[in-house]
């Protein structure tokens, strides 16, 4: 349960509370987020969604509509349900909302016969907005409403001891941590070309990778290329991320390409400092200066230089660290998202309350 589908939990924990909201979810068969939202739904249809080409779908979903009833349909997935739930909410005459999540770039064409589907959309991050933009959206039709994160969570002090002992780290060992997919746009090659200069300057850093994706083969035979498999730890997904994140001494964030990044989100929560890259949304988490540092993307250099000083400046890292969480705080609270979302419903069907 984590990125989009951790959000949706979020928003539907949040609406649940609120008076004169049900919420009716529709997600695929077997998912993380059938299990975590049941007890904030009014129902729960757990069906088929197999991508773009499951024409049948839209069926399903309107026989759902049909059932429900609902005053708005909000579209959250882009596995088949941003294309083909428009459709089915077009069909249905229902006012239908697209949170879009990521900055993919689409041709204006595209987007001039996509967009028709949705009456409003939801940009997690002012970089998506900019990028609906200037693809021919209007901007009245679209809101940004910035991602959440459980900032209670991820304050968990750090239990350095058995930190170390589950990575097999030694005492010492300064860690920087990578969340995100083994995709081509998460950039993770542009950080193993930096660490073999970094540990030459700071021998105990150690880098720790949490994801997985199609690239995690190449990825461990690139380090074995650059001779860094020793400093590089392959971890996997993990459940207990608000335990772990605490214990990093900065999490480093190399994209070429991203919405927003909710694992940003917790790593400042938490109080690290963050490396980031200056693309999408990372920018309005990642306050240089105040909370980390941004970089260009794909650049090696920047990378070793502002990795080496916030390793070896542990004043500045904790000043940092201080800065994300107050950002966090300030700007990024679940009942935030929540107000905004609802807000958006509120403006589409017309009621003020």
């Amino acid at each position: 349960l984590y990125g989009g589908a951790l959000q949706v939990h979020y928003l539907l924990r949040g609406l649940a509370d609120r008076e004169g909201v049900e919420s009716v979810l529709v997600c695929p068969s077997g998912s993380a987020i059938a299990e975590a939202a049941r007890e904030n739904v009014k129902t729960l249809h757990a069906v088929p969604m197999r991508g773009d080409l499951d024409l049948l779908f839209i069926h399903r979903l309107l026989d759902i509509i049909r059932k429900e009833t609902p005053d708005i349909i909000h579209l959250h997935s882009r596995r088949g349900a941003d294309i083909l739930g428009g459709i089915a909410a077009r069909l249905s005459g229902t006012p239908c909302i697209l949170t879009r999540r990521v900055d993919n770039p689409e041709s204006r064409m595209w987007a001039g016969m996509k967009y028709r589907l949705y009456h409003h959309v939801v940009t997690i991050s002012d970089g998506i907005r900019e990028v609906l933009l200037s693809e021919g959206v209007q901007h009245h039709k679209i809101t940004c409403v910035h991602s959440a994160v459980d900032t209670q969570r991820y304050a968990t002090p750090c239990d350095k001891a058995w930190f170390n002992r589950e990575f097999g780290l030694e005492e010492g060992s300064l860690t920087c941590g990578t969340l995100a997919q083994f995709i081509e746009r998460k950039g993770h090659r542009y950080l193993f070309e930096a660490i073999p200069e970094i540990v030459n300057m700071i021998p105990k850093a150690r880098f720790i990778l949490f994801g997985k994706g199609p690239l995690e083969g190449s990825l461990r035979s690139y380090c074995k290329s650059l001779g860094i498999e020793d400093k590089v730890l392959f971890a996997g997904f993990r459940e207990d991320l608000d335990r772990i994140m605490g214990c990093l001494d900065l999490v480093i964030h190399p994209a070429l390409m991203e919405g927003l990044g909710v694992s940003l989100l917790q790593a400042a929560s938490a109080g690290v400092p963050i490396v980031g890259t200056r693309i999408g949304g990372i920018p309005e988490i990642v306050r240089d200066g105040e909370n980390g540092y941004v970089i260009p993307p794909g650049e090696v250099s920047p990378l070793v230089d502002v990795t080496t000083r916030i390793l070896m400046d542990r004043d500045l890292a904790r000043q940092l660290g201080e800065g994300g969480r107050k950002i966090a705080i300030e700007h990024f609270p679940i009942e935030s998202m929540v107000e905004g979302n609802l807000g958006v419903y509120q403006g589409l069907l017309g009621n003020p309350r």
